[in-house]
């Protein structure tokens, strides 16, 4: 199993070539990076070519990027304009794709497998007219993707426009098919829960975010920390044709913690009980 780290977990700061080496360091081969501007700055070449040097020094994968969810960040923080692909405004919209775009231009220089897209921000009702121009956007960023070589992977979220439900729907209707799904764990726990979201996305689900909750909030704690059924979960991938990637997706924690060591823990916990999950399936 690849390990892949989402930078989720750094977003308040530079994605520096230190940042990288600590994640190396602590056993992980990919990382995917959150596209925030002050934390990594996609439009920037000089930027991006600095972490493909990075990258290669210290042997890391770009598994995927996170689509940017604000612009103008440049204050280092997750604190910019929300920007949405599914935005009914239609100015706001194309700014909205044209942002992603640029997220996805990175594949010119440095080749990732998944884009990971929310369909909207904060949490929004399933609006026909949002559900329109969400369908005008991915129709139009599904062709950019792929001509680098890229699958745009839609996160499911709780709220109503980006449940699973939804997303399912979403794609039986405008026949994106090349569209999958990145699930997100944490999201599900908290609505409609992990089976019956598992049962919903079923084999569209190509890459996942673990974090762990106590089914209230968004806490993105490391998986076995909070209340989701882990070997459930993860006998439900091991049974899956083609098992998702599996990507760890922390928030930022206080100075001193022991985060590699608890992340490596993470990881060791996970891969046993998925090769404990695929022994029991045969």
């Amino acid at each position: 199993m690849q390990r892949v780290l989402s930078t989720y977990r750094y977003v308040n700061q530079p994605l520096t070539a230190a940042v990288l080496r600590g994640i190396a360091q602590a056993g992980i081969t990919g990382v995917e990076i959150f596209c925030a501007g002050g934390h990594f700055d996609y439009r920037s070449p000089q930027v991006v070519q600095e972490l493909a040097a990075a990258l290669a020094e210290l042997g890391l994968v770009l598994h995927s990027l996170h689509s940017p969810t604000e612009r103008d960040s440049s204050s280092g923080r997750v604190n910019g304009i929300p920007i949405s692909i599914s935005d009914p405004e239609r100015i706001r919209r194309l700014d909205a794709v044209d942002e992603t775009k640029r997220a996805l231009e990175v594949a010119d220089r440095i080749p990732f497998r998944y884009l990971v897209q929310h369909m909207g921000s904060g949490r929004q009702a399933a609006d026909p007219r949002k559900l329109d121009a969400a369908f005008a956007s991915l129709e139009n960023l599904a062709v950019f993707a792929k001509e680098r070589g890229v699958t745009i992977a839609i996160e499911n979220k709780p709220d109503e426009l980006g449940s699973p439900a939804s997303l399912v729907q979403f794609l039986k209707e405008t026949h994106l098919h090349s569209l999958r799904f990145c699930f997100d764990t944490g999201h599900a726990h908290i609505d409609p829960g992990i089976g019956p979201a598992l049962e919903l996305m079923g084999d569209r689900i190509v890459t996942a975010h673990l974090h762990d909750n106590h089914g209230e909030k968004d806490e993105h704690l490391l998986p076995f920390e909070g209340s989701i059924d882990w070997d459930v979960l993860l006998h439900a991938f091991a049974k899956t044709a083609e098992r998702p990637s599996l990507v760890l997706e922390l928030k930022e924690r206080a100075a001193g913690a022991a985060a590699a060591a608890e992340m490596r823990a993470a990881f060791d916990k996970i891969e046993a009980r998925l090769g404990d999950s695929r022994a029991d399936s045969r």
